[in-house]
């Protein structure tokens, strides 16, 4: 990413105040100087004001990309870019001392301009004093401080990268038209799983307008729901034709991705910071394509050696239950069901006998101790005494009547003899 920023102003006007620049930008200065629908200012004026507020800025050190650049004997011409705008560049004679001798299209340099815009055509260029080549060394000491930055934030972190799916629904693929790459990613699939379904998204994978491109096809794929891994792939490449992949904004919007993303940059040397932030770094292209699907072949002999394995442990099932079967049936219990029925039958027959045994023993000695009773019973029993001769007299009332001096004569009396009873008066 190129940035446009003041990094020094030696040679800045000392006349320009900020006070001067916000009265005369143009925000401002149509309000200030009486512009309104009922008196618009011309053209001409505009742009003059506009060429005011542009020359106050002075110099200053900007960024950028030589797009193209033509030497004359007495001065130098050429474009700067960067992601988003080109613009002209002019050296002249008296600052040619200042400017390497060596530059050429697509070298990243720093340069102090100072703008000037031309109110005749409107245009805008950029008078050049001092022309620097950005040197391998500066781009990656930034490089570095951007990867300390990244760790320090923990977007590298372990903890932070999404597993991949088993099995994606769909896969998103993010590499240049027509390339290696892509040609790799979907052949080696295919190959694996031949049923594995892509979406492809071709843009620029080299040079400054290919990050935002990149982005944006990410994003795309990031809200499809259908896509449940993305693939960005590129077939290698130098130092600098990689180094889109170490774009600050790239690098957070992968580190930012709800859905999982394989790096396959195609390269060994050079580690981008596309990979640190990613969740799983792929080799090449032909690596991401290895890990992104399962190999059907593989799936399929894992899936017949599971399959034995499971029939060798119902057959070693079956066969432990038959053994048993066979145990308990080799059982006296099971061999005769009846051997149950029958010793318990034998039990309850010998119960039954105890039982009528002892009964019959508590019978005899209860009819002996009721006899024994029954003599006792007996020989107190008032009939015995009638028995020996005896007699009970009594009154009419059925009073016995034991003294007879208190009988009166002609009383009547009933006498109660052993058998029968008679009927009597005194005398």
């Amino acid at each position: 990413m190129i940035n446009i920023q003041r990094a020094a102003e030696p040679q800045k006007d000392k006349s320009m105040s900020d006070e001067t620049t916000a009265v005369d930008a143009p925000g401002n200065a149509g309000a200030s100087r009486g512009s309104s629908l009922e008196a618009p200012w011309p053209v001409s004026r505009l742009a003059q004001s506009l060429k005011d507020w542009i020359e106050r800025l002075g110099t200053l050190w900007i960024e950028g990309e030589i797009s193209q650049i033509r030497f004359n004997p007495t001065s130098i011409f050429g474009s700067l870019k960067d992601l988003q705008i080109e613009n002209t560049v002019e050296i002249h004679s008296w600052n040619l001392s200042g400017i390497a001798k060596d530059l050429k299209a697509g070298d990243r340099v720093v340069a102090l301009v100072k703008p000037a815009f031309w109110p005749k055509n409107g245009k805008l260029t950029m008078n050049v004093l001092e022309m620097r080549k950005v040197g391998l060394g500066d781009l990656l000491e930034r490089l570095e401080r951007l990867r300390q930055q990244l760790i320090g934030e923990g977007l590298t972190a372990e903890s932070r990268k999404q597993k991949l799916p088993f099995l994606p629904n769909k896969i998103g693929l993010i590499t240049g038209i027509n390339s290696d790459a892509e040609k790799d990613v979907l052949r080696n699939t295919k190959l694996r799983w031949p049923d594995a379904q892509f979406r492809v998204i071709n843009t620029l994978v080299q040079g400054d307008k290919a990050a935002p491109e990149i982005i944006a096809a990410l994003q795309t794929l990031d809200a499809d729901p259908e896509v449940d891994v993305i693939i960005i792939a590129r077939g290698g490449g130098s130092f600098m034709d990689l180094f889109v992949f170490n774009d600050e904004a790239l690098v957070r919007a992968v580190a930012n991705a709800k859905t999982p993303i394989i790096s396959a940059i195609g390269h060994e040397n050079d580690s981008p910071l596309l990979d640190l932030v990613a969740d799983l770094r792929a080799s090449t292209p032909t690596d991401a394509a290895k890990r992104v699907v399962p190999d059907v072949l593989e799936e399929r002999t894992k899936l017949a050696q599971l399959l034995q394995r499971i029939e060798m442990r119902i057959d070693a099932f079956i066969s432990g239950q038959e053994g048993l079967i066979q145990q308990y049936r080799s059982r006296p219990i099971l061999a005769n069901p009846f051997t149950f029925i029958e010793e318990k039958e034998q039990d309850l027959g010998r119960l039954v006998d105890s039982s009528r045994e002892r009964l019959a023993r508590l019978l005899d000695l209860e009819t002996l101790s009721l006899g024994h009773l029954l003599q006792q019973v007996r020989s107190l029993s008032p009939q015995q005494t009638l028995d020996r001769g005896y007699a009970v007299v009594r009154d009419a009332q059925g009073h016995v009547l034991s003294d007879a001096s208190k009988v009166k004569s002609k009383t009547a009396i009933r006498v109660r003899l052993a058998k029968g009873e008679l009927a009597a008066t005194t005398d």
